[in-house]
C-alpha cells in the first residue's frame, strides 16, 4: 500500500535538536512587546489614551543646512541597512550601480565600522539630524533605521529598499529584479493576482506560489501554515500601484523560529532553500494580505509612509506589524502588495533565533489581521487615517502608546523633509465584488521545488499528503477546537495551536491559570461548560464547536465524513459514558450531583424535559467523562440558553454535558459513527509510551499526557503515521 501512494521518506526528526529551542521559546520570560493583547486591554480600561491632533500646515520645513551630516549626499535610489558587526562568513552587502547605500548605526556598531560604498549615520548623526522621532527610537536593532528613511526622503528618494547586510543582490542588479520604475498609466503591465474569490480568505503563504509549499515566513499566523495547496485560479491587475514589493530570499529565507528550529538536522548546519525564479510575480487584492519583512523590501515614494517600524514592541515583532498595519493603509490609496521571485541570497549565519521575541506574533497575529480587516476611517487625508488606525491598534494592545506618540512625530518629519501625501481612493473592498468569469481565469501551476528539512531531502512527491490536509481543512475550516490544558500551559500552548490550527478555523485554549502571554483563558475544568458560550459569542457564524481536554488526542483524519450538522459525544463508549443509579447510591458526591440535575431539569422548557426524561428519566443520571464532544450550530443557542438556566447550580461537567446533550437532543439523532472507535483506557502500565497507547485509526485516543516540548515531538512522530504531512510542519 505504502508503494502505491507517491509520499515523502523521512529519516530522523529532530527531537532533541527541537526541545531546547523549544523550552527557550516558552521559558525565557514574558515579551515586553505591547502585542500583548489582554494587558495592554486592561491598561486601556484604566486610562483612555489621547488622540492625536496635529496642525500639518503648521510643521516647519526641515532643509538640508552645510551643518547638517553629509550634506551633499543625494539620490533618488537609496540601499537601507543597519551598521550591525560584521560576520566573518558574510560576504557585505555590495555596492550597486545607480543606488546609494545608506548604513545606520546603533548601539551594537563598531566604533571602526565600515562597508565599501556605503555612507553612514553615526548615532551622533542621527540626533543632529533634527528630527522629531529620534527621540522616540531604541538604543538598537531596526527601528533606528526610521532616521535613514527620513535622511534618504530629504535627499530626494524616490525608492527606498529596505535591506539586510547579509543580502547578496542576484546579478547585483535590483532594476532587474523589482519594478523600480513604475508606469502609473493605464492600460501598462498585467500583473498576476491572487483570486478575490473567497472572501474570507485575508491571509496568504507566498512561498507555495514559488515552489516550497512546506515553507512558510515569518509572521505568517501558524493556523494558515498548513494551507499548502495550489491556487485553482488567478486573476489579473494592471501594474503601477505596487508600492511595496516583497522580494524572497534564496538560502536562508525569512522565516520564523519555530520553522527554523524544528527543521535542522545539526545546530551547525545551515540552510539553503531555493524559490522558483522563473514564477511569475504575483499580487495581492484588497482584502488579501501577507507577511512584510525589513530585510528585502521595496518602498516606492507614495508608500514612504510605511517604512515606520514601532519602536515599543519586539524586534522580530516589528516588521510584522509594520507590514500589516502597510497594507492595509496601502488601500486605501489604491495600491498593493506584489511579491517577488528570488532577489536576493542570504546566508544562514547558523546562530541562535531570539525564539521569545516572536510569541507574540504566533499568539497574537490572526488577531490583528482580522481587525485590520474590519477597520474603517472616515478621515479626509491619508495622514489623518494612518493616525486613526495607529490609535485604534495602541487602543487594542497591537501596540503601544509610544508607537502612536512615534507615528504622529513620524508623520510630521515626512511633512518637515517635503513628503507629499497621495490621495485617498475609495476602498475595493466595500463595493460589490465583482463576477469572475471564465475569460478573466489565470491558471499558473507552481514548481515543486527539493526542499532540506528535519535533516533530510525531500526525493518524492506530497502530492497525496497535500490533497488530504486540503479535504480535512475543508472539512473542519469552519468548526472552532477548544482545547482544555490540564498541564502547564506555557508548555504545551502554542503547540496545540500548530497542530491542530492546520485543520480547525480557530483554536482557544482553556486552563485552570490564565496566561495573556499565550492567549490562555481561565476556566475551571469541573466547570468549563459554562465557559462555552462565551467561545460562541466570539465566534459567531461558526459552522460548530469541537471541545477536547489536552490528554485526548483527536485524529481528525477519520473524522471528515462525519454529520456536522448533528451532536457528537461519546455515548456508545462504555468506558466514557455509564449510568448512575441514585436510589440506592451510597456516594455522596452523586446524590448532590443528582439533586442539582432534577433541580436544573425542572427549570428547563418542556420541550428539553421531555428529552432529557425519555432518554434517562428520573431515577439516575448519566457520568460521561466528556473529555470530547461537539456542538453544531444548530444547537449552540440551545446550549447556551440551558447553561444560562443552570445558573448557580454547581454540576460537575462530567454530570452536566451528557445532561446537556440528552436535553437538546434525542440520542438517536446524534451522529451515530462519531467518536465511536476510541482508544480509551483507564489503566496504563507506568512504562507504556506513546508507541504502545496511539494507534492513528482510532477516532481520537486516551490518555496521551503531553506534558512539554519533548513529549510533543513525541506526539508528531506518531500522529505522522495518520498525516505523513505533519512531518512537513512541525
Amino acid at each position: 500500500m505504502a508503494s502505491s501512494r507517491c509520499r515523502v521518506v523521512y529519516v530522523v526528526l529532530a527531537a532533541l535538536a527541537a526541545a531546547p529551542f523549544l523550552l527557550l521559546l516558552l521559558y525565557g520570560g514574558a515579551s515586553p512587546s505591547a502585542l500583548c493583547l489582554a494587558a495592554a486591554r486592561s491598561g486601556a480600561a484604566s486610562r483612555r489614551l489621547q488622540y492625536p491632533s496635529v496642525a500639518w500646515s503648521r510643521v516647519p520645513p526641515l532643509p538640508v543646512l552645510p551643518s547638517s551630516p553629509l550634506p551633499a549626499l543625494r539620490a533618488s535610489r537609496w540601499i537601507i541597512f543597519t551598521a550591525a558587526p560584521h560576520h566573518p562568513g558574510h560576504r557585505p552587502l555590495p555596492a550597486i550601480p545607480g543606488w546609494q547605500l545608506l548604513a545606520v548605526a546603533d548601539e551594537t556598531t563598531p566604533p571602526d565600522w565600515s562597508h565599501p560604498g556605503a555612507a553612514l549615520l553615526t548615532l551622533a548623526d542621527q540626533a543632529r539630524l533634527g528630527f522629531r522621532s529620534v527621540a522616540f527610537l531604541p538604543a538598537r536593532g531596526q527601528a533606528r533605521k526610521a532616521a535613514a528613511y527620513l535622511f534618504a526622503v530629504q535627499r530626494g528618494a524616490r525608492v527606498i529598499y529596505d535591506a539586510d547586510a547579509r543580502n547578496a543582490v542576484l546579478g547585483s542588479n535590483l532594476t532587474a529584479r523589482f519594478d523600480v520604475d513604475l508606469d502609473q498609466r493605464q492600460g501598462g503591465d498585467v500583473l498576476l493576482q491572487y483570486s478575490h474569490a473567497d472572501p474570507n480568505r485575508t491571509v496568504v503563504n507566498p512561498y507555495v506560489h514559488f515552489g516550497q509549499p512546506s515553507v512558510w515566513p515569518r509572521g505568517l499566523p501558524l493556523h494558515n501554515a498548513g494551507e499548502v495547496g495550489v491556487e485553482e485560479f488567478y486573476t489579473q491587475v494592471f501594474g503601477g500601484g505596487q508600492f511595496i514589493q516583497q522580494g524572497l530570499c534564496n538560502g536562508l529565507p525569512d522565516v520564523d523560529a519555530v520553522f527554523y528550529f524544528t527543521r535542522k538536522s545539526s545546530e551547525m548546519e545551515a540552510f539553503d532553500l531555493r524559490f522558483d525564479a522563473d514564477a511569475p510575480k504575483v499580487a495581492l487584492p484588497q482584502g488579501m494580505m501577507a507577511p512584510i519583512n525589513s530585510v528585502n523590501t521595496l518602498f516606492h515614494s507614495p508608500a514612504f509612509w510605511g517604512l515606520a517600524l514601532p519602536v515599543s514592541v519586539s524586534p522580530m515583532a516589528a516588521d510584522v506589524i509594520r507590514g500589516y498595519w502597510s497594507q492595509r493603509i496601502l488601500w486605501e490609496i489604491g495600491g498593493y502588495l506584489v511579491v517577488y521571485p528570488p532577489t536576493v541570497h542570504r546566508m544562514d549565519n547558523v546562530h541562535a533565533h531570539p525564539f521569545d521575541d516572536e510569541k507574540d506574533i504566533h499568539v497574537n497575529v490572526g488577531r490583528l489581521i482580522d481587525f485590520l480587516m474590519e477597520w474603517r476611517s472616515h478621515k479626509q487625508t491619508l495622514f489623518e487615517r494612518i493616525l486613526d488606525l495607529s490609535y485604534a491598534m495602541a487602543e487594542e494592545g497591537f501596540w503601544g502608546e509610544k508607537d502612536l506618540q512615534f507615528m504622529v512625530a513620524w508623520l510630521q518629519d515626512l511633512v518637515s523633509v517635503g513628503y507629499q501625501q497621495p490621495r485617498l481612493m475609495s476602498l475595493e473592498i466595500d463595493r460589490p465584488r465583482a463576477t469572475i468569469g471564465h475569460g478573466d481565469k489565470q491558471v499558473f501551476v507552481p514548481k515543486k521545488l527539493p526542499a532540506v528539512h528535519l535533516g533530510v531531502e525531500e526525493i518524492g512527491e506530497v502530492s497525496t499528503e497535500i490533497g488530504n490536509l486540503i479535504k480535512w481543512r475543508k472539512h473542519f475550516g469552519d468548526v472552532v477546537l477548544i482545547v482544555h490544558c490540564t498541564v502547564p500551559v506555557d508548555r504545551v500552548a502554542l503547540e496545540w495551536r500548530l497542530l491542530y490550527g492546520r485543520i480547525f478555523r480557530a483554536v482557544v485554549i482553556l486552563s485552570e491559570q490564565s496566561n495573556s502571554d499565550l492567549a490562555v483563558e481561565v476556566s475551571d475544568l469541573a466547570q468549563a461548560y459554562k465557559f462555552l458560550p462565551k467561545v460562541f459569542d466570539r465566534f459567531a457564524g461558526a459552522e460548530g464547536f469541537m471541545f477536547l481536554q489536552d490528554h485526548m488526542i483527536l485524529n481528525y483524519w477519520n473524522l471528515y465524513d462525519f454529520d456536522k450538522a448533528k451532536l457528537w459525544i461519546t455515548n456508545k463508549v462504555k468506558e466514557s459514558w455509564s449510568d448512575v443509579p441514585l436510589h440506592s447510591n451510597k456516594i455522596e458526591w452523586f446524590i448532590n450531583q443528582g439533586d442539582m440535575v432534577k433541580k436544573a431539569i425542572a427549570s428547563f422548557p418542556f420541550q428539553y424535559q421531555a428529552n432529557y426524561k425519555r432518554s434517562v428519566g428520573e431515577d439516575k443520571i448519566i457520568h460521561c467523562n466528556s473529555e470530547i464532544f461537539y456542538i453544531p450550530r444548530s444547537h449552540i443557542g440551545d446550549f447556551s440558553y440551558l447553561v444560562q438556566a443552570i445558573g448557580s447550580l454547581d454540576i460537575h461537567h462530567r454530570i452536566a454535558v451528557p445532561m446537556l446533550f440528552l436535553a437538546m437532543d434525542l440520542p438517536s439523532n446524534f451522529e451515530s459513527k462519531a467518536l465511536t472507535k476510541l482508544i480509551y483506557r483507564t489503566n496504563v502500565p507506568s512504562n507504556a509510551t506513546f508507541a504502545t497507547i496511539y494507534t492513528a485509526q482510532a477516532h481520537a485516543v486516551y490518555p496521551m499526557k503531553v506534558q512539554n516540548e519533548i513529549d510533543f515531538v513525541e506526539l508528531i512522530r506518531v500522529m505522522a503515521s495518520g498525516d505523513p504531512f505533519l512531518m512537513e510542519l512541525i
